[in-house]
């Protein structure tokens, strides 16, 4: 057995048994120790995997940094055998046990006396160096990994609580070496000096953008955040910036945009554009164009070149998003607030917006010809100003204008797109060509004249005049009229004669063939700093060498007192003021409760808008709600001041959070909200819709958008205006006797609105309450009449209409016994159309628009059960608001009736009562306000007029009733809505028959 074993090599221990005892080293009594001698990666090696004392450690990390700087031959950022164990025992045995006192290292000692080091020289930035690179990224990221799937998979009674330790030590350590918006080329430096030939750069950059330009460090470092979130014991005051998508990709694009700046290296240019072609891949892209644009574009310290250079070398999908987000960013930053633009300041924005679009293109515009022409583009829902800015930039190439012009005819008098496109979106393509034919007429004349003689033209024309809605027809007839006074001299033009091409909208319109904008520099898009506020006029600070003068104010006018400052005699023969009988400030019986410092009410919009910036303060907020409603009111018409803050204050207003639990917190800012858009109908009933779509919000703030909508188009329709509301401060707080009593006695809607804590609203409330007191009304005399044929929970049936039909047409009419139906309210055309224009309208195309784009992000949310019954409803009450008078009620029946047949809507009418019950009494009200016009309705709209009859039945007899609850009501409903079509198709059979065949 002994000739088994042979002796290698034999070791002589010291006897002394002291030395076998642990000997711990801190970071004070280590420096005193006695340094290795480190001359080669193995020997660094050796000393690390040995459990080494700090001394040890700075004298390994001093050699490491010299392979770096390239003092010697070794560079542990190459890849070598020896440089991946090195890298791996610092990522993990290192890290555990120095971690901390590195970081105390690069701030002071642990005793705490400071270091003389440099940032640069300090020990953590030396170990930072050597983890710096690919290697050593992708050792920590494993190790991260390893972890979490360690912690995710241990038992529930077998926890290692050096995991999360260890996982919180690997993520700061990677945030440590990623910060700063050079690390990105270092990193790439470190490993490119070993890359001499394209051969083997190649593979080096693939596994640079796998590591660092993909989703692997986010996905990784998120996984282990959520695991550090569910079972650290107190909650972690912010996540890592690595875990962060959006602000991983921000920091990619610094970094890449440092790298060209500071590089003029052609060779790594186009690793550049694949970092960040590979960024916008990675989702947020209009975060990265807006840091692109204002730091790079329109910064102190801007380089376009560099920008022009990184777009060039992008891939053609890449081009395309970073376009479309910089046409984004430009509307929403600085052409939306310019409106119609109209005033000729605003032309200089639109000339800075042209100069930034043509700084970023340059000649390529292939992507601003797609944003034109297609057939969901052209800035859908944005103004104006940004389609001039792109054209302006566009019609510097001949042909590409004439093209776009020929594509937008093509797609204008195009029946299908007529027929079921938004009328948002054909709004905005009918800009886009009245614009390209001034362009063309004043380049060549020639093509337009040619154009407008062809039968393109014609058709589109033709198939306009021709379309069922009325917005479609007036577009038409505004860009017939517009080109043809452009190619048909004298009395040779096209006119219809019409109203509405003659209006103020139309002439607007018609007006855009005769623009032609600049394209200028970027320097008029700077950001102007706000305007300083003027100083309260204070009283001059009085020398030492004079008395005081101190202002009071008696019985009857001023009085200048100088007070004496001891050195002279009192006069005896003035009389001191008597104190004041009260003081409402100094009524405290403790002096210490005394406010000197009490606000004001606002007297401004400025400072109204200031008081509720500052959500620090309660005293600011609770006097900015209380003042709000009565200041906006009372300023509505005088001056410009609600005009020109009405948006910066309704987005504070829609945002605000009841921080201080104010009371009455939600009234008052409903309160506020609808003095803002009765204030400014027609600019804010559009933002207030836009706002529902595009902004940032909750559901229950996106809800209390639309009970202010709803609410807001009532008043200005004159509804229910009692004397008691007329006489209120605000005309939509005092409500009818009928709809107040609906909030005393809670309905079941609302008890289970109450429910949900989350989304409380008093606006929502009342749009529940209007609800319900509308259904009452359309039901009552319908209910009524069927009561004379059959009593009992039944009484709605269809086979109880019978003697209800024969009555009209014995000339009784229904309401011959039981109350009178009630009449819908007429009310001025003027009022009627700005609910379509700015109301209505605005909410059912963006609505259609969303419907038609798969990705949209609010198809997610508007689709939640509660807050798209309330969307139905709320479109139902500005229906019935704008009444039989408005000229557009054709069109706002059709894209509501189109609306609520839609798949997608009565997809979730199924199983869902209160979908279900929403789009009922949408019907109801479609059908009550069309009362006198059924016969229009039954010819203009046959197939929706059946098929919602079949639908309605199925409703009808699927849903059970007569037990009370909400299933009852739905079922009421259902039968109401089928006695109103059932009026109209007995009464026009022969019509529908004919135009069905």
């Amino acid at each position: 057995m002994e000739g088994l074993l042979t002796a290698v090599n034999t070791t002589h221990h010291c006897q002394d048994t002291k030395s076998l005892a642990p000997v711990w080293v801190s970071s004070s009594t280590s420096q005193t120790g006695t340094e290795p001698s480190v001359s080669s990666p193995e020997d660094a090696l050796e000393v690390l995997r040995n459990e080494p004392s700090y001394v040890s450690l700075v004298a390994v990390l001093r050699f490491l940094n010299k392979g770096i700087a390239k003092e010697t031959n070794f560079n542990i950022a190459f890849p070598s055998p020896i440089g991946a164990q090195l890298v791996q025992v610092l990522a993990t045995d290192i890290a555990s046990n120095y971690w901390t006192l590195l970081k105390e290292d690069a701030d002071g000692d642990v005793d705490g006396s400071r270091t003389s080091k440099s940032p640069e020289t300090s020990v953590l930035q030396k170990y930072l160096n050597c983890l710096r690179n690919i290697p050593g990224i992708n050792a920590l990221l494993l190790r991260l990994r390893a972890l979490t799937l360690d912690a995710r998979s241990e038992k529930k009674d077998a926890k290692r609580p050096d995991l999360t330790a260890n996982i919180e030590i690997t993520l700061e350590l990677l945030c440590f070496i990623l910060q700063g918006q050079e690390s990105l080329q270092r990193i790439w430096n470190s490993a490119a000096a070993a890359a001499n030939t394209p051969t083997t750069r190649r593979p080096l950059m693939q596994e640079f953008l796998i590591v660092l330009g993909g989703s692997r460090v986010i996905s990784w470092a998120a996984e282990a955040e959520d695991h550090l979130q569910r079972t650290h014991t107190q909650a972690r005051t912010k996540a890592s910036w690595i875990s962060n998508r959006g602000e991983y990709c921000l920091w990619l694009t610094r970094n890449v945009c440092w790298w060209i700046y500071h590089d003029n290296l052609d060779a790594d240019t186009e690793l550049c554009s694949e970092i960040l072609a590979r960024t916008l891949r990675l989702g947020h892209v209009d975060d990265t164009v807006k840091l692109l644009i204002e730091e790079y574009l329109l910064g102190p310290d801007a380089e376009p070149a560099g920008i022009r250079v990184l777009y060039g070398k992008l891939p053609d999908l890449e081009q395309r998003k970073v376009v479309f987000a910089t046409l984004r960013y430009l509307a929403g930053r600085h052409l939306n607030g310019l409106g119609l633009c109209n005033n000729p300041g605003d032309l200089s924005v639109i000339a800075g917006a042209s100069g930034l679009i043509r700084t970023l293109v340059g000649d390529e515009v292939s992507h601003l010809v797609a944003w034109l022409s297609a057939s969901t583009g052209a800035g859908l829902g944005d103004g104006v100003g940004i389609r001039r800015a792109v054209l302006a930039v566009v019609s510097k190439h001949k042909d590409v204008v004439v093209s776009v012009l020929e594509d937008i005819v093509g797609l204008f008098g195009d029946q299908l797109y007529i027929r079921h496109s938004p009328i948002l979106q054909q709004e905005a393509h009918a800009q886009v060509l009245l614009l390209c034919a001034g362009y063309v007429h004043r380049i060549t004349p020639i093509k337009l004249t040619t154009m407008t003689r062809s039968r393109m033209w014609l058709h589109a024309i033709s198939n306009r005049l021709a379309a069922s809605q009325q917005r479609a027809r007036f577009l038409g007839m505004v860009v017939g009229e517009a080109v043809s006074s452009l190619v048909d001299k004298g009395d040779k033009g096209l006119d219809f004669h019409m109203d509405e091409t003659n209006s103020e909208e139309g002439s607007w319109y018609k007006s855009l063939v005769d623009i032609s904008d600049d394209v200028s520099g970027v320097d008029r898009l700077q950001f102007r700093p706000p305007a300083c506020k003027k100083e309260s006029s204070k009283p001059k600070k009085i020398g030492s060498g004079e008395p005081p003068v101190r202002l009071r104010q008696p019985s009857q006018g001023f009085v200048i007192e100088e007070v004496d400052d001891g050195s002279g005699t009192e006069d005896e023969d003035l009389v001191p003021y008597a104190k004041p009988d009260s003081d409402d400030e100094d009524s405290d019986d403790d002096p210490t409760l005394v406010r000197r410092d009490k606000p004001k009410a606002p007297v401004y919009i400025r400072d109204l808008i200031t008081y509720f910036r500052d959500t620090e303060n309660y005293d600011h907020q609770k006097l900015a709600l209380t003042a709000a409603a009565t200041l906006i009111r009372r300023k509505a018409n005088y001056g410009t001041e609600v005009k020109e803050h009405a948006e910066e204050l309704a987005s504070l207003l829609v945002g605000l959070q009841d921080k201080f639990e104010i009371d009455d917190f939600h009234n008052l800012r409903m309160q506020a909200m609808i003095a803002i858009v009765i204030a400014q109908p027609q600019v804010m009933g559009q933002w207030f819709a836009r706002t529902f779509f595009d902004g940032d919000y909750s559901v229950s703030q996106r809800a209390s958008v639309l009970g202010v909508l709803g609410i807001s188009a009532r008043e200005l329709a004159g509804f229910e205006r009692s004397e008691l509301a007329a006489a209120a401060s605000f005309p939509s707080k005092t409500l009818p006797e009928r709809l107040e009593k609906l909030y005393i006695e809670p309905s079941p809607a609302q008890k289970q609105l109450s429910s949900l804590s989350s989304l409380k609203s008093l606006a929502v409330n009342e749009i529940e309450g209007m609800t319900e007191s509308l259904t009452k009304q359309l039901l009552a005399p319908i209910a009524a009449t069927a009561a004379d044929a059959v009593t009992g929970p039944d009484a709605l049936k269809l086979s109880t209409f019978t003697s209800y039909l024969q009555q009209q047409k014995a000339g009784q009419g229904a309401r011959g016994k039981g109350p009178l139906r009630p009449r819908v309210r007429n009310i001025p055309n003027t009022t009627a159309q700005l609910i379509y224009g700015s109301f209505f309208a605005p909410l059912t195309n963006r609505f259609q628009a969303a419907l038609r784009s798969p990705a949209s992000r609010m198809r997610g949310v508007i689709f939640q059960s509660y807050l798209l019954s309330l969307y139905i409803k709320t479109l139902a009450i500005l229906v019935h608001a704008a009444g039989p008078s408005t000229l557009a009620l054709p069109q706002m029946t059709a894209e509501l009736w189109g609306l609520l047949l839609h798949t997608s809507i009565r997809a979730h009418c199924v199983g869902d009562l209160s979908v279900t019950h929403a789009v009922l009494f949408a019907f109801l009200a479609i059908l009550d306000v069309n009362e006198d016009r059924m016969r229009d309705v039954c010819r203009d709209m046959p197939r929706e007029v059946v098929e919602t009859q079949e639908w309605v039945s199925a409703v009808f007899e699927g849903t059970r009733g007569g037990d009370g609850g909400e299933e009852n009501d739905v079922k009421m409903l259902a039968a109401a809505v089928l006695i109103r079509l059932q009026e109209g198709v007995e009464k026009y059979r022969l019509m529908l028959v004919g135009d069905m065949i």
